[in-house]
């Protein structure tokens, strides 16, 4: 739809700009005529307007918004050629290798423009699109909700031991192998659990049974908090009292796991993690809501007082956020 509409603009501004522009009986001046038809510029322009222009228009719109708040710098520069850099060797394994001469002619094809600079331009503007989605929804977290977060969810770093005992089956494998898999591997924990429960070493245990690349060091790891770890293990670890194990194996996406919770720091201080805090609940709004972009723009053309005066464009524009809410 773009590449059309840039197509018909760069027709209109030829036809426009000649020095002479062949003029219909009805005083408009013509793009196309025939023995049998003639199309004028106010035709074209009424086509262009009723089917293809919101899209253009909302693109300009924004550009002209967000160009304000985020000036183009190296960090856009580099953000723009890993796309580039990306699409072009998707591009050299692909048949379309065989249909472009190269990827300049391809990549406009691709975002639908005509050329280069129009194909950096709306990488330009996705970019600053994405930074204002982020500012967006960092204004949406409430200090209620910080204080949410902080009482319910940050702890203090933790330092744990643990022996993993694998399910191990092949990506191919049946649902009834790979149950098959997960039972010998809950025997095999339950045996490790019975060993510890009769006062054997749990680091000794490790390097004899544990599928972890940590065997090596009697199953330490690093000092992790949230988000390092699988959600399983991070809540059994949680859960732990210092110097415990878990009892019962548990179950991740690897396998069975008993973990030993061998130190924990001190929760931080609000202060000291305010920002981490805005930071995951600012993306879990964003991921929450697949349209959370566009809603967002809605709101920043709004805040800045965008009025349409076409009456055609009001309502093709009214109906877009009508439906998009």
């Amino acid at each position: 739809m773009k590449k059309l509409l840039i197509c018909m603009c760069m027709v209109l501004l030829l036809v426009t700009s000649c020095g002479k522009v062949p003029v219909l009986k009805n005083g408009e001046e013509a793009v196309i005529t025939s023995d049998k038809t003639n199309i004028s510029v106010n035709e074209l322009y009424q086509e262009m307007k009723n089917n293809y222009a919101l899209a253009t228009l909302i693109d300009m719109i924004d550009m002209k918004l967000l160009e304000q708040e985020y000036p183009s710098d190296d960090e856009e520069k580099d953000y723009i050629e890993a796309q580039l850099e990306e699409l072009e060797h998707s591009y050299k394994n692909s048949y379309y290798v065989n249909y472009y001469a190269s990827f300049n002619t391809f990549a406009p094809a691709y975002f639908g423009v005509t050329d280069m600079d129009a194909v950096n331009k709306l990488l330009a503007l996705q970019y600053k699109r994405s930074l204002y989605e982020e500012d967006y929804a960092r204004t949406l977290v409430t200090d209620k909700d910080i204080q949410k977060y902080y009482d319910d969810k940050v702890i203090g770093d933790i330092k744990a031991s643990h022996i993993l005992i694998k399910a191990d089956f092949e990506d191919t494998a049946t649902d009834e192998e790979k149950e098959k898999a997960y039972e010998e591997a809950l025997k095999t924990a339950k045996e490790v659990i019975a060993k510890l429960n009769n006062g054997e070493d749990f680091a000794t245990l490790a390097k004899e049974y544990s599928d972890d690349g940590s065997k090596d060091k009697g199953g330490e790891l690093d000092w992790f908090n949230r988000g390092k770890m699988v959600e399983e293990f991070e809540e059994a670890a949680i859960k732990l009292e210092k110097g415990k194990y878990t009892t019962e194996p548990v179950k991740t996406q690897y396998g069975y796991h008993i973990i030993l919770k061998m130190d924990q720091r001190d929760k931080p201080e609000l202060k000291d993690v305010k920002e981490e805090i805005i930071d995951i609940l600012s993306e879990e709004k964003m991921d929450a809501d697949e349209n959370f972009q566009v809603k967002a723009l809605i709101q920043l053309r709004k805040d800045k007082g965008i009025t349409f005066e076409d009456d055609t464009l009001k309502k093709q524009y009214d109906n877009y956020v009508s439906n998009i809410k």
